[in-house]
């Protein structure tokens, strides 16, 4: 399966899917789905103000666990509940993103060894970042059987392919969507139209999240305009929760998606991270 517009205003996804669909291609071995995902948040996007098309009630990359779909509450936990059974059916699943402060793409594989090995499999992009998930709820990537320990056939990752809006965004879907198909068996590496393919990575680093710092008054401060992957020595000052300082906790403590795009009480604005040995 792959996932596109999880959030309205994250195109690169459904301009792969696009491309995809318009090639002729079909899957050589299984079944491929191609999801669209939040299509009433996409119907709000405008180029000019981008940040309102993100949901319509809720994040839909935060409502995968069994309370959250039980309670149709939401335009996005009745989306969610629409999507379910083809995200239940799937074994392999990569869903594309995008981002507000970095142009670097990131593949976010989650904790589980297989989706590391995959994402150093797939020879790009060149930061992985193994990640827990966020305070506010279940990402998609981690819904059951994905989030699972072990190795139990399953394969998911999170591309986040650079900035919203952006061609190398787009890029950098296409040549992820192409990597993704070719190891799933789904493609072989010849039949891949000419032009969606990058180069590899000349090398890649992974990343181990240890700490995703939230905000509970939704007030939180950057003391730089940090963009991600800074490297920061201990005591480092990051910044501020209302008036409390937030410093770098240990030696090359990398940044992580520095965000107050959506700032509000819980939300994640920051992830922790340190070179997995």
């Amino acid at each position: 399966m792959l996932s596109a517009l999880v959030h309205g205003n994250e195109l690169c996804g459904a301009w792969a899917l696009k491309a995809f669909l318009a090639s002729g291609l079909r899957p050589r071995r299984g079944t491929l789905t191609l999801a669209f995902c939040n299509l009433a948040a996409f119907d709000r996007f405008d180029a000019d103000n981008y940040l309102p098309s993100r949901f319509v009630d809720e994040d839909l990359n935060r409502v995968w666990s069994a309370d959250k779909l039980a309670d149709a509450n939401s335009c996005e936990r009745r989306r969610a509940a629409e999507l379910l059974p083809w995200i239940e059916q799937a074994d392999w699943l990569m869903d594309f993103h995008s981002m507000t402060t970095s142009d670097v793409p990131l593949q976010l594989t989650g904790v589980q060894q297989r989706n590391i090995d995959l994402a150093l499999k797939l020879g790009a992009p060149a930061n992985l970042i193994a990640d827990a998930g966020h305070a506010a709820g279940v990402r998609m990537r981690d819904y059951g059987r994905f989030g699972a320990p072990g190795d139990n056939g399953t394969r998911s990752l999170l591309i986040e392919c650079g900035f919203h809006g952006a061609n190398e965004a787009r890029d950098v879907a296409m040549d992820q969507m192409a990597r993704f198909l070719i190891e799933a068996d789904t493609l072989n590496r010849d039949e891949v139209p000419s032009g969606w393919l990058a180069p590899d990575a000349p090398h890649q680093q992974a990343l181990r999240v240890t700490q995703a710092i939230s905000t509970p008054s939704g007030k939180f401060r950057f003391a730089q305009p940090w963009v991600g992957l800074e490297c920061l020595d201990a005591g480092t000052l990051i910044g501020w929760e209302e008036d409390e300082p937030v410093v770098a906790p240990y030696d090359n403590c990398v940044l992580i998606m520095p965000s107050l795009a959506t700032v509000r009480p819980g939300v994640t604005v920051l992830r922790l991270a340190q070179a997995i040995s």
